[in-house]
């Protein structure tokens, strides 16, 4: 595929991904997630890469859907429906994707909007830099929270966070989106990408099917009440991994005295 909204560079082990519309402040459109996902996909069955950190070009990270792309088209498509039964959402599949993928890191560059802000919420960490925004701006716009953002927006932030949030669609400063938990760490603007970066190759190092096995098991159990099948899914994890290469690995390098070395190991 050829990538015209977005940009692919390899870091070492790590693959930074830029969404790169910056005339239009990244604005979101389907051909930006399809190449997000296949972009994806690219580093899931690549073994030299490990993790990903996704950043937006210019001084925005991404100021939501194209209005023009987006909204107006489908105003236009309900104007003339004919009754055509309409493709179901598609919201699941980027969720999945995301949570289904190797280590993902979003480097938050400056504003990040609508579903600018939902997009990230489910990867595995949010780094903001001091000019990073966030906001819920779906109820301004005369619609909802999507992307399961209605979950992650409460896990990340708690039940009065982000009611308040969501309810007024007010714009959040980085420093405040560290409080507040809805992003994790805030970076001077200028080490942005470098610590992005830096914390994705850590998590490189490690053995991606264990990484994308905890991952699965973190979205499974983070808010599972019944204990019991917490305990079930771990132990059926943990049964795979005992028999993986990866383990055998790491306990041979333990003994060994030297690092282990994950990469290109056979069944």
């Amino acid at each position: 595929m050829d990538y015209r909204n977005i940009l692919f560079e390899q870091r070492g082990a790590v693959a930074l991904l830029t969404l790169n519309r910056p005339d239009k402040m990244n604005a979101w459109t389907y051909d930006m997630r399809d190449e997000l996902l296949h972009a994806m996909d690219r580093v899931n069955n690549d073994p030299d890469m490990g993790a990903m950190v996704l950043t937006g070009a210019g001084r925005g990270f991404c100021a939501g859907a194209d209005i023009g792309v987006m909204f107006k088209k489908q105003l236009d498509d309900a104007e003339t429906d004919d009754g055509t039964a309409r493709p179901p959402s598609t919201a699941a599949v980027w969720v999945k994707a995301v949570r289904a993928a190797k280590p993902m890191i979003a480097a938050v560059n400056g504003a990040a909007v609508g579903v600018g802000l939902t997009q990230i919420l489910p990867c595995d960490y949010i780094m903001a830099s001091e000019k990073a925004k966030f906001c819920c701006a779906f109820v301004k716009m005369g619609v909802v929270t999507e992307l399961a953002s209605s979950h992650y927006l409460v896990q990340r932030m708690g039940w009065g966070h982000a009611n308040e949030a969501a309810l007024t669609a007010r714009m959040i400063g980085g420093e405040e989106a560290v409080q507040l938990g809805l992003a994790d760490r805030l970076v001077p603007h200028e080490r942005l990408l470098d610590e992005a970066v830096a914390l994705a190759g850590q998590m490189a190092r490690n053995p991606s099917r264990q990484l994308r096995m905890v991952k699965q098991l973190l979205s499974q159990n983070g808010s599972e009440s019944d204990l019991d099948k917490v305990l079930q899914r771990e132990t059926a994890a943990l049964e795979l991994a005992y028999k993986s290469p990866e383990h055998a690995e790491a306990v041979n390098a333990f003994l060994e005295k030297r690092q282990p070395d994950f990469r290109n190991l056979t069944e």
